[in-house]
């Protein structure tokens, strides 16, 4: 007999995409297994149902080799695989990679620093499950200098797009001495979209730059902007068994200013 799996897992592990936005895919309308349109729940056959995303077939007969990589994201680059209007993308950093990658979570186009990409769908899928609730961790430069009363407001939660985010852990790393502005490390669990700016607007802070320095354990170091490396074996078993070792982040870590 056949062994079926979930669609969305399957086109996880083709590399087609994370188990979440293969879902997302799917309720598109996106999807087809034998000529008809997919559904939410359907399974298949990897290896002998004919499964398309758009014009692309889709087997499981030729599973890719699974890739880990770490991204450092220039400001001005798109986390995508393609855009319509031609902007610059995440795609065009890495095009002698030789296996289909797709990001782990995202950053905004605005943004800079650590992006993990994969095609171990499992594996993105426990990175980015909201239980999981993997500290990301960000360098943050805001105007003006930040008080007492709004790091108490950030760590504490405050409200965005209705709904009030989980507490944080923020550290003063340097503040200018006329008060114009102040270097942040904020740690964070949840994925919003552009939490960290929204979480800094309400408190009446202006992001000026934000760098991802860290997911769980794994720090971005010193690759450079626009560079990419393979994660080493520890770092991939970190981040698949314990993304988070420890509750506080700057105690177990020790950054330093």
């Amino acid at each position: 007999m056949a062994q079926l799996v979930r669609l969305q897992k399957m086109l996880a592990d083709c590399g087609v995409a994370s188990r979440r936005k293969s879902e997302e895919l799917i309720a598109a309308g996106r999807v087809r297994v034998n000529g008809r349109v997919a559904q939410i729940g359907d399974k298949v056959d990897p290896y002998h149902d004919k499964v398309y995303v758009g014009k692309r077939r889709v087997t499981g007969t030729a599973k890719p080799k699974l890739r880990y990589l770490m991204l450092n994201k220039p400001r001005g680059v798109l986390t995508t695989m393609s855009d319509e209007r031609g902007r610059k993308c995440v795609a065009d950093l890495i095009r002698d990679i030789d296996v289909r990658l797709y990001p782990v979570g995202r950053l905004d186009r605005d943004s800079e620093g650590m992006l993990l990409m994969t095609n171990d769908g499992a594996f993105a899928n426990h990175i980015m499950h909201p239980k999981k609730h993997v500290n990301k961790v960000y360098r943050v430069t805001v105007r003006p200098n930040i008080t007492d009363e709004q790091v108490a407001k950030l760590e504490s939660g405050v409200v965005i797009d209705g709904r009030k985010t989980a507490p944080a852990q923020v550290r003063v790393v340097s503040r200018d001495k006329d008060g114009g502005r102040c270097v942040l490390e904020i740690v964070i669990r949840e994925g919003r979209n552009r939490q960290i700016r929204k979480m800094c607007d309400a408190v009446g802070l202006e992001v000026a730059r934000l760098k991802r320095t860290a997911i769980g354990g794994v720090k971005l170091g010193g690759l450079r902007s626009g560079m990419y490396r393979d994660l080493t074996e520890l770092e991939i078993r970190k981040l698949s068994a314990d993304p988070n070792p420890s509750e506080n982040y700057f105690e177990l870590y020790r950054i330093e200013s």
